[in-house]
């Protein structure tokens, strides 16, 4: 019983491919214009990696942004109900979610069975988001994957002003120009992404454990900053939390299946 998860988000698709033992194979890849095609390549090479053609899928379960266009999906789901599932099935103690993706940021309050209890987010703004990150990372002329370690770097992080991401970059080179260190713009940045981060959380309340999920759980600056203004340590289960949302899809495709074979008998 071979099932798939794919969630084509603003920036990047990912795939997960899964039988009854777990994980076989999962992808993740920079999403194009056009989602329905970011859907079929990042398919193809799950299933390239996992030694499968797509008729071996028995059912796939489309999330993200774009999961109205993948032709190749049975079902499609909404990925806030997918960070849930992929944050039970990794650790079922966990009672909230904080996923930060390419263009939103949401908080999730979850049940013992990972159900969605309560949610926000916030998609009006890029300052709270990933695409803010790789903003500032640009007007530092860093990679995006180094902006993390260079913010734990700092000794005295300086306070950003400007929460608009337009207005941000702008006082990011301001500060360069000013001879200010980059370690220590690049930890005023996380900061500020971590306080707009935590307002959201704190505005359904509070829940631990607790735990992040998408991309820019990846940022262990962002993680650091997290847990100093929320005051709380988070939970860091194994895997790459980029591809939860693939995961959870993943996770009730198989749960579909399974209702759908035992009504066959």
């Amino acid at each position: 019983m071979i099932v798939a998860g794919c969630d084509i988000g603003s920036l990047t698709a990912k795939a997960v491919i899964m039988n009854e033992d777990g994980i076989v194979s999962q992808a993740v890849m920079r999403a194009g214009a056009r989602p329905e095609e970011s859907a079929q390549k990042i398919m193809e090479t799950a299933l390239e990696m996992a030694g499968l053609k797509m008729q071996a899928l028995a059912y796939v379960m489309g999330t993200g942004y774009g999961r109205r266009q993948i032709s190749f999906v049975q079902d499609v789901v909404s990925e806030i109900v997918c960070h849930g599932q992929a944050m039970h099935w990794l650790n079922p103690s966990i009672r909230m979610v904080i996923d930060v993706g390419g263009q939103d940021a949401k908080a999730i309050r979850v049940d013992e069975k990972g159900g969605v209890l309560q949610y926000v987010y916030n998609d009006k703004c890029a300052s709270g988001t990933g695409r803010f990150l790789e903003v500032m990372a640009e007007a530092l002329e860093v990679a995006l994957e180094n902006l993390g370690p260079l913010a734990l770097e700092s000794q005295d992080p300086i306070s950003i002003s400007n929460q608009c991401a337009v207005f941000a970059e702008t006082e990011v080179v301001s500060l360069l120009n000013g001879g200010k260190a980059k370690p220590d713009i690049a930890g005023g940045l996380v900061r500020a992404l971590a306080h707009r981060i935590a307002a959201l959380a704190k505005s359904i309340g509070l829940e631990t454990p607790i735990a992040m999920s998408g991309g820019v759980a990846k940022n262990q600056g962002v993680y650091a900053a997290l847990e100093k203004v929320l005051g709380v340590q988070f939970n860091r289960p194994e895997g790459d939390p980029q591809i939860n949302g693939a995961l959870g899809a993943a996770l009730l495709a198989r749960a579909k299946l399974q209702r759908l074979n035992a009504e066959k008998g």
